[in-house]
């Protein structure tokens, strides 16, 4: 789990960066283009393109386009149209799909992977919950199209690393990953990009460097790893631990305004969650040893 929680705080300081200094100011489409490149040239050296499962390769060409691809043009979107509050507020129903794609996967129903999704879920929206005011329907649908997909691809990456097992290191092919987030993002900046909003700013510059190199390229990769190490409801927890975590950098860094008595009780509701899973998981493995006792 220690992957997921860097990678947690990893994507805490995205948010409010991307918020702080990319949004509404620099193309989103070249914002995305940028970090994936990056990421897909930090692997570049390492990725083999023989020996390893055809099922594997294109898995992780399909997870990067949803995860890297899809995902982050929509996010980067919303933002456009929303508040970073807004946008924390609007990614919590990531842990239902989590553990959905991950049921239908493997085909089966785990209600208590759904119920600490769901929990967590809970905990999420104590904490964001605000009236809406304005135009955000657009936003919304956007984030849950980016909160699916988000879900898709590293349930499926997960997936494949179980369902095919080879002798190479995780390293050795993830650049496969990006190269599948590439296919999409280069298009998307050609057809859609705005050559007038580039970067203009150094602090521009490095942030985008920044999210490339640590979000993106290192973030992606443990988070993957972690997500082989853990079961499918803690997995779908984890998903929601950015939004309290965001919320901490925009209060720590930003000296923005929040309700700490919230943030502590929508906190301990998500911690709650990760013992329902746990309680879960072992009543499930006590049913089974019963079952073939």
């Amino acid at each position: 789990m220690s992957h997921l929680l860097i990678v947690t705080a990893l994507w805490a300081f995205s948010f409010s960066l991307i918020g702080q200094y990319l949004a509404g100011q620099v193309d989103s489409d070249f914002a995305v283009l940028v970090r994936v490149g990056i990421a897909a040239l930090l692997f570049a050296p390492f990725t083999l393109w023989r020996g390893l499962p055809r099922a594997l390769l294109g898995g992780f060409w399909l997870a990067g386009a949803l995860q890297f691809g899809i995902t982050y043009l929509c996010l980067y979107r919303s933002f456009e149209v929303l508040t970073v509050q807004e946008v924390l507020l609007f990614t919590v129903l990531t842990p239902i799909y989590v553990t959905l794609i991950d049921d239908a996967l493997v085909r089966r129903f785990n209600p208590w992977a759904l119920l600490a999704a769901a929990v967590a879920v809970g905990g999420g929206i104590i904490i964001r919950f605000q009236p809406l005011t304005g135009d955000y329907l657009w936003g919304f649908v956007m984030l849950q199209v980016a909160n699916l997909t988000f879900a898709a691809g590293q349930v499926l990456c997960r997936h494949l690393l179980a369902r095919h097992p080879t002798a190479y290191p995780l390293h050795r092919f993830f650049g496969h990953f990006f190269l599948g987030a590439l296919a999409l993002a280069l298009p998307a900046w050609l057809i859609w990009g705005d050559p007038d909003k580039l970067p203009h700013t150094a602090m521009q510059w490095g942030v985008l460097a920044w999210m490339g190199v640590f979000a993106t390229a290192l973030g992606m990769y443990w988070w993957v790893r972690g997500s082989t190490r853990v079961d499918a409801g803690t997995l779908a927890v984890m998903n929601e631990l950015h939004v309290p975590a965001g919320l901490l950098v925009n209060v720590l860094i930003w000296q923005r305004d929040t309700d700490l008595p919230r943030l502590v009780t929508g906190g301990a509701v998500i911690l709650t969650s990760l013992w329902l899973n746990r309680l879960g998981r072992h009543r499930r493995q006590h049913g089974q040893a019963h079952a073939t006792a």
